[in-house]
């Protein structure tokens, strides 16, 4: 039987690719979104509009009648978790099924990287909720990378520890080839990264550009002049920490597995930039 899948963050990058390559391969859709505008315009997609997570009412009726929902994660804030929760609450009180949540590699409750924390937070309470779900745990984005370079370095208290940047349309192809069969993927945990783990240091030399090592409080007060709020720079320093002590040298078979074709390289990635 073809069931409706609901895609949440349809208007982001991973849940929008997710969305077109469903579409492409003719499966009935419901883009959840915030701001109707912004959907994008696909075969077989309708719109639900809801206020974001925290909108129980508008995320239970948005979700009412699917059986299988794409839950791409909130947006870094001091209230994810509880956003993610109001989202799981939403989807049992309309009986969906199954939930694909979007989390990130070596989530832990303990995890060196602040927002993997959130994401294992996250992944309990969907094992807790009664629904079959699916875990996909990418690394680092590539695409995150250009926004690393301020004036010509990277610079972060990554030391000598190894990272395999993937691609966000990979992990969006991963998403769609699990929501196209879910059953086969019920209870699941699938790591996607890209196919070789990279130093932070070889990472800026193919970028062009220098990485200096800085310690970690050389880190914070780097980062003080943006005038974060100080989760959000705890966040981004233990990124790099992450990186470090080893929790993100993983370098999985996810993306051949799942879609027949390899993990695009960081190479091939930077030279789509020209």
């Amino acid at each position: 039987m073809t069931h409706t899948i609901g895609i949440t963050g349809a208007t982001g990058a991973v849940g929008g690719e997710t969305a077109r390559l469903l579409a492409k391969a003719g499966h009935s859709l419901r883009l959840i979104v915030r701001d109707p505008s912004r959907a994008p315009e696909l075969p077989g997609a309708r719109v639900a509009t809801a206020g974001g997570y925290h909108d129980v009412d508008g995320m239970r009726e948005a979700f009412s009648g699917l059986h299988t929902v794409f839950l791409v994660s909130a947006a870094e804030s001091p209230d994810r978790v509880a956003e993610h929760h109001r989202a799981v609450d939403a989807a049992m009180s309309a009986e969906v099924h199954h939930l694909v949540y979007l989390s990130f590699l070596s989530a832990a409750e303990q995890a060196t990287f602040t927002f993997a924390r959130d994401h294992w937070a996250t992944e309990q309470y969907v094992k807790g909720s009664g629904m079959d779900f699916t875990f996909l745990r990418p690394s680092l984005y590539q695409d995150v990378l250009p926004h690393l370079v301020q004036d010509g370095a990277i610079r972060g208290p990554a030391g000598q520890g190894r990272c395999a940047w993937v691609a966000r349309t990979d992990v969006a192809a991963v998403a769609a080839a699990i929501l196209l069969h879910p059953d086969l993927h019920r209870g699941r945990r699938y790591d996607v990264t890209g196919p070789q783990s990279l130093t932070m240091g070889q990472t800026a030399e193919m970028m062009g550009v220098e990485y200096v090592d800085e310690t970690v409080e050389e880190a914070y007060a780097s980062r003080a002049r943006y005038g974060a709020p100080d989760w959000e720079v705890e966040g981004w320093v233990t990124s790099y920490q992450a990186i470090a002590t080893g929790e993100m040298d993983i370098v999985s078979p996810t993306v051949q597995r799942a879609t027949g074709h390899p993990a695009s390289s960081l190479q091939q990635f930077l030279n789509s930039l020209g």
